[in-house]
């Protein structure tokens, strides 16, 4: 502030100019009124009044003070859990990054897994051992065609021939278990001669192997395959209850025929009704040479049911044969997967190619080393037998 800039003496002469003001109360009013002011409050009412405020403030605003406690401890356990949260988030973050980094590998190892040690296929060397495999030709549900079916039975079945394991062991197929047409054990008996190298079938007077030429056709295929699949016998000798000849109405009463080797047939997928199984079975006609063969399972046979077995991944390939090896050139920009599909494409090739006498194959250009149990840098031995299933 300013300082004032009145005098003393002005103040004074200023002050006298103003009117007088008197007081016109009883002296003793006055003084009774100065006693009063001046007496204390009684000491318990400060306390009293201040202990009553306090009540009465925590009555009106407790609940909000207590809601606001709880609010407020929420929030905290809330913030606490958000932070673990993005601190989960963040090491899931770091794991990801670590799976992708990973994936081809870890599904590749998936993958062989599956592949290799369920749903099996064909069946190889490194997996017989010292067992012996036996193949059994089952027709289909619809019975159109010929199903190949391998076991492998144990080291004992060495000290007994191939004809005895045959047919000990025919009765323990799982035909309709797989989707086929049950068929085994044959009605039928069955006896080996070396020295002729043939083999005696003999029927009883009721067999039902002559009632319509389906059945008479696929009894007289399954034998063939069955007997040219398990052995040398160049020959089967019929009886019926032990009188030359069978009778069928649609080829007359045969007494032998000849074994035909199998051979030049195309391997195809056939899936049954309402199974997720996929044998692979050879078609019904046969090729020329191996390239006709691979053409024809790239498109199937649709009137038998028999799929397309030629996956994209080996869709564009040249083939070149020397003696009982083939290579197989892939396109440089071909992409394959490592799954049961491009699995049981690779066995109907090497099936095939076995079809033509093929020993062994050699891929190049692979876009992956390891499909399944094969090595597709190595040289790779064709199968010994066709969809393999075990039985008890």
């Amino acid at each position: 502030m300013n300082k004032s800039e009145w005098s003393d003496k002005q103040l004074e002469e200023l002050l006298r100019q103003m009117p007088k003001i008197q007081d016109h109360r009883n002296p003793r009013d006055i003084y009774q009124n100065l006693f009063i002011k001046k007496r204390k409050r009684p000491a318990w009412l400060v306390p009293s009044f201040a202990t009553a405020a306090v009540l009465l403030l925590i009555f009106l605003l407790g609940p909000q003070l207590f809601n606001g406690t709880d609010y407020s401890f929420d929030t905290v356990k809330q913030e606490e859990s958000s932070l673990d949260q993005q601190k989960g988030l963040s090491e899931n973050d770091s794991a990801n990054l670590m799976t992708k980094e990973e994936a081809t590998d870890k599904l590749n190892a998936e993958s062989k897994l599956s592949v290799t040690e369920n749903d099996k296929s064909a069946l190889y060397d490194f997996e017989v051992g010292n067992g012996t495999v036996i193949t059994y030709w089952i027709p289909d549900a619809q019975a159109q065609f010929l199903v190949p079916v391998s076991i492998l039975i144990n080291s004992e079945a060495d000290k007994k021939d191939w004809l005895t394991n045959f047919t000990e062991t025919m009765g323990q197929l799982e035909e309709e278990k797989w989707g086929l047409t049950d068929y085994y054990p044959l009605n039928a008996s069955f006896t080996w001669d070396p020295s002729t190298n043939s083999v005696t079938v003999d029927v009883p007077q009721d067999h039902k192997y002559g009632q319509g030429s389906a059945a008479e056709k696929n009894f007289l295929s399954s034998l063939n395959n069955n007997i040219a699949s398990n052995s040398q016998a160049s020959k089967i000798n019929f009886t019926t209850n032990g009188q030359p000849g069978i009778e069928l109405g649609n080829y007359g009463s045969i007494e032998e025929i000849d074994i035909e080797s199998e051979g030049k047939h195309a391997y195809f997928f056939y899936t049954p009704d309402g199974m997720e199984t996929t044998f692979l079975v050879p078609s019904t006609e046969l090729y020329q040479d191996i390239n006709e063969a691979f053409d024809a399972m790239k498109t199937g046979q649709s009137d038998l049911r028999l799929n397309t077995s030629i996956v994209p991944s080996f869709s564009s390939m040249e083939l070149t044969v020397e003696n009982d090896q083939l290579t197989i050139t892939l396109d440089k920009n071909t992409t394959m997967k490592n799954d049961l599909e491009t699995i049981h494409s690779f066995d109907a090739i090497l099936l095939t190619a076995k079809e033509f006498g093929i020993e062994t194959i050699t891929i190049l250009n692979a876009p992956i080393q390891q499909l399944g149990p094969f090595d597709l840098s190595q040289e790779i031995k064709v199968p010994v037998a066709a969809n393999y299933r075990q039985i008890q």
